[in-house]
């Protein structure tokens, strides 16, 4: 391995982070000189006080060496798949007042797949962990539509909107890109090992962190901006009062990208997020993967010019076998649609939203019903 890519290897461990002042002796000496000045403490005040702690910890060699047996590379602006064209964004934001926003030095990752291929046309799609039947069904939908249309489906691989927008792109042969909030060596959440492996085959598991750094609170925060730089729009489908999700939402506003809302049930509070964001203009309502790829750019669907037949040929497989249970007279509850349907309950109850916003569907106090 060479000097340099050591070198850069080097600077993302002392760094560990965003760390501002560091890309601006990069950019300004190169990362060989910058290592030099790092390890010699031959540095302004403000660098030498953020980098003391560990500029004597240099595993640079041997992490290179551990991250090639795990098939992996480390990503430096040095290189072709850099995304310098997505990470100008960045250049709007002032990194001196905030640390956060600074751009990562080098980005460790595993997979087969090429970065700035794969996020050339790219939406991140991301949500609460606590996510409900009617959130996990809309993502499914959403991350489908999405990927069929070629765009790359970005995301933070956490519980929740998060693991269902990986698997939804998994499950449509589309690769997806993980960002982590800690070394790409270590599978967090633990539950999601086998997923990360997946995305790893066709897709990108990423991090600005190097091998073995743990997850920490403020790992997830800085994290968020890279899910929001890498993406064209950031998709939020459920989103609590408090939520990581609504900080990658800040993000993509502060990085000048569309932040795009799913609304939810009114009485669901996994979607106060959305509802407040959405009430605030913060964010667009988009109820389909249209609306989705218009905002996120010029990138269009190509439409049959006599348009759709009937307005279902727009539902999913799933509203469709829904609505279809649907008597023609009459209205039924839940449990009896899923009976009828032979769709799982918390299926049925993602559906019937997304059936009511197309508007062929109602419900009352006696249940739900056709709408002519």
């Amino acid at each position: 391995m060479s000097t340099r890519t050591l070198a850069w290897a080097y600077l993302s461990q002392v760094a560990l982070g965003p760390c501002a002042p560091l890309v601006e002796l990069v950019a300004a000496v190169g990362p060989e000189e910058a290592a030099r000045a790092v390890r010699g403490a031959d540095l302004p005040e403000v660098l030498r006080t953020r980098t003391e702690a560990r500029r004597a910890l240099d595993t640079a060699e041997r992490d290179l060496e551990r991250l090639d047996r795990l098939v992996g590379r480390l990503i430096t602006p040095d290189d072709e798949e850099w995304p310098a064209w997505k990470l100008l964004a960045f250049g709007g934001v002032d990194a001196r007042r905030d640390r956060d926003a600074a751009l990562p030095l080098a980005l460790w990752a595993l997979g087969s797949g090429s970065l700035v291929e794969l996020t050339e046309r790219a939406v991140a799609v991301v949500g609460t962990r606590a996510a409900s039947g009617y959130g996990e069904h809309v993502t499914a939908r959403f991350v489908e539509d999405l990927s069929g249309a070629g765009l790359t489906v970005v995301s933070g691989a956490a519980y929740g909107i998060d693991g269902v927008a990986h698997r939804a792109a998994l499950a449509a042969g589309a690769p997806t890109v993980a960002v982590l909030a800690c070394g790409v060596d270590r599978a967090y959440p633990a539950g999601h090992a086998r997923m990360l492996r997946d995305i790893a085959e066709t897709g990108i598991v990423l991090s600005e962190y190097p091998l073995g750094v743990a997850p920490a609170r403020h790992r997830f925060l800085a994290r968020n901006r890279l899910v929001a730089g890498l993406s064209d729009a950031v998709l939020v489908v459920e989103a609590g009062a408090r939520s990581g999700a609504r900080n990658t939402a800040a993000w993509s506003s502060r990085l000048g990208k569309p932040v795009l809302a799913v609304p939810g049930p009114v009485t669901s509070a996994a979607s106060v997020g959305c509802h407040r964001m959405i009430r605030d203009g913060y964010a667009q309502l988009v109820a389909r993967a249209e609306d989705v790829i218009a905002a996120a750019g010029p990138i269009t669907l190509e439409e049959n010019e006599s348009g759709p037949a009937r307005r279902l040929d727009s539902l999913s497989a799933v509203e469709l076998s829904v609505y279809e249970a649907l008597p023609a007279t009459g209205a039924i509850g839940v449990r009896e649609l899923s009976e009828q349907s032979g769709q799982p309950l918390a299926a049925v109850r993602g559906a019937l939203p997304m059936l009511e916003l197309e508007g062929v569907v109602g419900q009352d106090e006696s249940g739900w019903f056709r709408r002519r």
